[in-house]
């Protein structure tokens, strides 16, 4: 196992491993044990029931956090003409046609959080999907990066709305926010994020749905938090605050 240095060995003394939380408690904590001298993420990641291999038992969509991530989102729009100039005035960092998709496929420019394309860009986009699509930026209709209200989606995207998915091992991981963020920030983030996946649940779920629960900054250790208490618990926690 690797070695961990003093300040994490010591972090992780604060928390008893094998407890979960209260989501108000999970939060201080991961606050508590922020190590690093930059401002750090806290990510949640969340173990599903799910059997991924069945596609009636995915998940994926789009949720607006309540109070963003804290950081600015670079958006990439493959668009022309008038659509173009609609993501320019949006806000989009990047925009372009054939050119942006061939700055993507042959230089390896990937420098940008969210890709938007209208659906008539869809078949010069399509060829990127090795590159893009490891990475979780490939456009989709299903998640609203597809679409033809390009403002709109430019709008959402710098406002906060982040993509959400199960992974091949039926976890879902989220960034939260930053651990500069107020408690009641980081318990809105993660109030709204546990909700929505909860009523995104796929009909086919079947037995216990949300297995476990962990927060932890970027370079903190783990502090698991327990699922059945979210729902009711968090809105009296957050005022309490």
């Amino acid at each position: 196992m690797p070695k961990h240095g003093r300040s994490y060995v010591e972090a992780r003394e604060k928390i008893d491993r094998e407890r979960e939380y209260s989501p108000h408690e999970a939060v201080r904590l991961v606050k508590e044990s922020k190590r690093a001298k930059f401002d750090e993420s806290v990510e949640v990641h969340i173990r599903t029931g799910l059997n991924v291999r069945h596609a009636d038992e995915q998940l994926r969509g789009t949720i607006a956090l309540p109070h963003g991530l804290g950081k600015d989102v670079k958006i990439a729009v493959f668009a022309k003409g008038d659509k173009a100039r609609e993501a320019e005035e949006a806000g989009a960092d990047f925009v372009g046609a054939e050119d942006l998709a061939e700055r993507v496929q042959n230089d390896g420019f990937t420098d940008f959080d969210v890709a938007i394309a209208t659906p008539d860009m869809m078949p010069v986009v399509g060829r990127l999907g090795r590159i893009l699509g490891p990475q979780g930026k490939m456009p989709n209709p299903k998640v609203g990066t597809v679409t033809m209200d390009v403002r709109k989606a430019v709008e959402e995207s710098k406002a906060g709305k982040v993509e959400y998915r199960t992974d091949r091992t039926a976890i879902v991981h989220m960034t939260v926010g930053k651990t500069s963020f107020p408690e009641e920030h980081l318990l809105a983030n993660y109030q709204a994020i546990i909700e929505e996946l909860i009523r995104a649940k796929p009909s086919a779920a079947k037995g216990r749905y949300l297995r476990s629960v962990v927060l932890a900054s970027t370079m903190g250790p783990g502090v698991k938090v327990d699922p059945s208490r979210t729902r009711d618990l968090i809105e009296a926690e957050a005022a309490a605050v």
